[in-house]
């Protein structure tokens, strides 16, 4: 039984080199811009299940009922949480492929036995409620994917979503969506899926769209009840976050419109960027996504492996290796740093690719 996540061991000890197109999330906002100084910080606060204003700030973002909303330590522990909660022992999961490797190796660490419904390339990698119908039983008790897709960057609608709570009530099951990608659409983004029914589970983060990850901002929105059932759960988990992040993260909820302003100025031109190089490379095939932080592209020359090695050794440049994502036929690269260091990476990337296809 894994207990583990290869791709993460991969991207805290490998992924990092001098052009890094591995990122997956905005690069980090500086805390001199958010208006807090050091006195209006406290090492202790009352937080024992929330700071009851961060759940009220997430509680207003998405429009439902503070009793809806969990905190938790970023997306994934998020995640973790609300599979904990739901399942049991041997219960059947159907996760998507390809899929986020966390997302697959927590259900597993449950000890559930695991399905999968397949999200395939040749169709734009788009979400197949018949294909999630074939593998559902009587026996389903979580649906898990996410929405962008990771690593695809593909944004299923929620009449797509709906249809999937369908078939999850008809045998009795969840719905766990991981939307943390959806935020980088900003006041573009569609209503959360938790509004679609009691069904759905919904986990995010102010990880990737904002470029607050060091302040673990995670959360889950699910059915009162169930909430409650998590935060009880989490007493043997995570029992207390630490009161200055949370006090932090309700400071950067309240300038959220400033912190977006400052990452849509890094994430448009660098999307036409990207869409400039996948132009010039008839090397490569890729599903684009409009709004996504993430390209997944396959390689129709070389191999992945190949690429990745010369990518590193020759050109001091990193993308994430599609057999972190269960296609090692593609490569996942990202466009969340600065917008030279893009540049420079991406004409190393075409380098590379050049040298590999000789």
């Amino acid at each position: 039984m894994s207990k583990s996540s290869q791709y993460m061991e991969w991207a805290k000890t490998r992924s990092q080199a001098k052009y890094n197109l591995a990122l997956s999330g905005v690069i980090g906002y500086p805390l001199a811009q958010l208006p807090v100084t050091i006195s209006d910080l406290e090492i202790n606060g009352a937080n024992s299940y929330g700071y009851q204003p961060l759940l009220d700030a997430l509680a207003t973002k998405f429009n439902v009922e503070s009793a809806c909303v969990v905190h938790a330590a970023g997306t994934s522990m998020a995640n973790h949480l609300a599979m904990a909660t739901v399942l049991e022992h041997g219960d059947e999961v159907l996760v998507e492929h390809p899929a986020y490797d966390p997302l697959l190796e927590v259900p597993r660490y449950l000890c559930a036995k695991i399905k999968r419904f397949r999200r395939r390339f040749e169709e734009g990698f788009r979400l197949d409620v018949q294909e999630i119908e074939r593998n559902l039983s009587s026996q389903t008790r979580l649906i898990i994917l996410s929405n962008f897709h990771n690593p695809s960057g593909v944004l299923t609608d929620n009449e797509t979503l709906k249809a999937v709570g369908e078939l999850a009530r008809s045998v009795g099951a969840f719905v766990l969506v991981d939307e943390v990608y959806l935020e980088v659409m900003f006041e573009k983004a569609p209503p959360s899926s938790i509004h679609l029914g009691k069904e759905f589970i919904v986990t995010s983060s102010l990880t990737k769209a904002y470029g607050l990850s060091g302040l673990r901002c995670g959360w889950i929105l699910a059915d009162v009840e169930l909430a409650k059932r998590m935060r009880r759960l989490n007493d043997i988990f995570g029992a207390v976050s630490p009161f200055p992040s949370d006090y932090l993260s309700v400071v950067a909820l309240e300038n959220l419109d400033k912190i977006s302003t400052q990452a849509k100025k890094i994430l448009e031109p660098n999307r036409v960027l990207l869409n400039e190089f996948l132009d010039s490379r008839k090397d490569l095939q890729v599903v684009r996504s409009e709004f996504a932080t993430t390209s997944f592209p396959r390689l129709l020359n070389g191999t992945v492996e190949n690429l990745c090695t010369t990518l590193r050794e020759k050109y001091e440049t990193s993308v994430v290796p599609g057999k972190y994502f269960e296609m090692p036929e593609h490569f996942r690269i990202g466009i969340c740093c600065e917008t030279n260091m893009l540049k420079i990476g991406l004409e190393r990337l075409s380098a590379a690719l050049d040298e590999i296809a000789q």
